[in-house]
């Protein structure tokens, strides 16, 4: 129970198999790091951020937490965020959500799990807003599907009204904002349509969530 044989076994398999492959590439790695992506996604343990997309270390800049919220008063998030964006001077930023999402779930059937309410008390605000467009959808599966959408989209306007995003286009810092979300299904990721790379981008991906929200 002590013991952690399984994963070191599994992380020295994996380090041989890739410098077998790529003998300069942990040399190179540890020197620096240059991606071009930085990616907000869920914690849920099935959804791998670089190995979904098929990346190597160095190439994508993480940030994860329950149901992938970006809250403004997250120190955390908007560490990376800032950091990402000023000192790694990532070309695109991707807001990743998952259908399955067991915290949104969560949010929309209102259920007690502890500390974590307060959190998902974010999600249920995304779910309030566009009450009227989901109270439409019967299947609650499908319901839920439509939450993991919207929640993925709303956060990704949240990014774009931080103060760190707002400062580095003022200075003309050039970078775009996406939605994505993961099926547990098959494994694709799917794009929601939304790429922000201004100000002007922003009112608009504004204006169209809040038309959605009143069907």
């Amino acid at each position: 129970m002590k013991q952690l044989d399984k994963l070191l076994d599994g992380n020295k398999s994996w380090a041989d198999s890739l410098q077998a492959e790529h003998p300069e590439f942990f040399s190179s790695l540890s020197k620096q790091q240059n991606p071009e992506y930085l990616w907000i996604g869920c914690s849920d343990s099935r959804v791998p951020s670089t190995q979904l997309v098929g990346m190597l270390p160095g190439e994508m800049f993480v940030h994860r937490n329950v149901a992938n919220v970006v809250v403004h008063t997250d120190l955390n998030c908007l560490a990376v965020l800032q950091y990402a964006v000023d000192v790694l001077r990532v070309r695109h930023i991707i807001v990743c959500g998952h259908y399955g999402c067991g915290g949104v779930k969560a949010a929309m059937n209102n259920t007690k799990l502890g500390l974590i309410d307060n959190w998902l008390r974010h999600v249920q605000d995304v779910a309030e807003k566009h009450e009227q467009l989901l109270s439409q959808i019967e299947d609650k599966h499908k319901r839920a599907d439509k939450l993991c959408e919207l929640n993925v989209i709303e956060q990704t306007i949240n990014v774009c009204q931080t103060t760190v995003v707002q400062n580095a286009w003022d200075r003309g810092a050039e970078f775009a904002v996406h939605s994505l979300i993961y099926s547990l299904h098959d494994g694709l990721l799917r794009n929601l349509g939304v790429c922000i790379t201004n100000e002007e981008d922003l009112l608009t991906a504004r204006q169209q969530t809040w038309n959605e929200s009143r069907p």
